[in-house]
């Protein structure tokens, strides 16, 4: 297997850049995702690592061989890079049984017939369809049909798969099972993964490292799924991570308030804020827990939502808005369970601090 290296990648469509002197490492043997806003240029550095396009700019490397380059005059073609492409349409062939879809690519490369039956049923029974070799497409459900695509790109016994997407056209109950049948796919074969996807859960869900973009094009952080949702390294991550809250504070008299509120939502400024006295408090709605027994921070539920397992409010304290989220058992043992329009306590179990909420840090959908 292998890693992926870019240096100083650059593209440029005309007059418009996607990105500009992107560096990024995909290590052997991981699963790395790119997760990201539609048009950050996920996908342009997926075709880039695949072949389809050439950079305009810095150096691709697959391992220790450098694939593409503009100003050395190298681009690898596609068919030479020993890579695995599986797009979110599948793009089987509707005319093929799930036999002749998997062995096709190797019928382009002239592999010997019985060295090609061998493989392909191995890829075939790797991606648990044994027994469905001979079904057309139609036959078979859309998790099936993406897991044919799956052993189509395997069976070249590739050094890197490029999954883009290819779980968004699945139902929420198929996008979780086939989840797991990727995580385990990489397990079982060792091949390194490049994910393409915008679904922050399936990137926690599956990935070894995720490098999350904005909508410029840039990598605001690159670290572990734990790493990047417990530590974001900006308010632009912590967004995008998931819901969040983020609340204009003021530091004075040796506490945090709530602007235009004498209510205190900390008792002494943090360190990292410095000198500044106006910034922003962040959390995520289960780091908020509502009380009835009194709090220094009082709300008033606006709004409440029944979601199965969570209860999911909107609670007005003075003139701001959060959004919390109570797990139901729990809230309905400790008799929590609050009504639209009812006082209740607010107390924040963790909270992080950014300098500001400034519109460039906002995730554009």
């Amino acid at each position: 297997m292998a890693d992926v290296r870019l240096e100083k990648v650059s593209k440029i469509y005309e007059k418009h850049t996607v990105f500009s002197d992107l560096d990024l490492t995909a290590r052997d043997g991981e699963c790395f995702t790119l997760l990201g806003p539609s048009g950050c240029g996920k996908t342009v550095i997926m075709r880039l690592i695949a072949g389809f396009e050439q950079p305009s700019a810095g150096r691709i490397f697959i391992g220790n061989n450098l694939v593409s380059s503009l100003e050395s005059g190298v681009h690898l073609p596609p068919e030479d890079r020993r890579i695995g492409v599986v797009f979110q349409d599948y793009a089987v062939w509707p005319h093929k049984t799930v036999f002749n879809n998997v062995i096709y690519p190797l019928s382009i490369q002239k592999i010997p017939k019985d060295e090609a039956m061998r493989r392909t049923t191995t890829a075939i029974e790797s991606v648990n369809l044994r027994g469905l070799k001979d079904r057309l497409p139609y036959q078979l459900s859309g998790g099936q049909q993406q897991r044919v695509a799956l052993a189509r790109a395997l069976v070249s016994n590739p050094e890197i798969m490029l999954l883009d997407e290819p779980l968004c056209n699945l139902d929420a109950n198929l996008r979780e099972e086939m989840r797991f049948e990727i995580k385990e796919l990489q397990k079982r074969t060792g091949v390194t993964i490049l994910y393409v996807t915008h679904d922050q859960e399936i990137a926690l869900a599956l990935s070894d490292r995720i490098a999350i973009m904005d909508h410029q094009g840039k990598i605001r952080q690159v670290g572990t799924p734990y790493q990047v949702f417990e530590n974001p390294a900006d308010s632009y991550v912590f967004r995008f991570m998931g819901v969040s809250n983020f609340i204009p504070v003021r530091a004075e008299h040796n506490g945090v308030f709530l602007e235009g509120s004498d209510q205190a939502l900390y008792f002494s400024p943090p360190e990292r804020m410095g000198d500044r006295r106006h910034f922003m408090a962040a959390c995520r709605p289960s780091e908020i827990e509502l009380n009835r027994n009194g709090s220094l921070i009082q709300g008033t539920i606006q709004r409440r939502n029944f979601l199965g397992p969570i209860i999911d409010y909107r609670v007005a304290i003075g003139d701001h808005e959060v959004r919390v989220q109570q797990d139901t058992r729990e809230a309905l043992e400790r008799n929590l369970v609050f009504g639209e329009g009812e006082c209740c306590g607010v107390t924040f179990l963790g909270l992080h601090w950014y300098e500001s909420d400034s519109p460039e840090e906002r995730v554009q959908e």
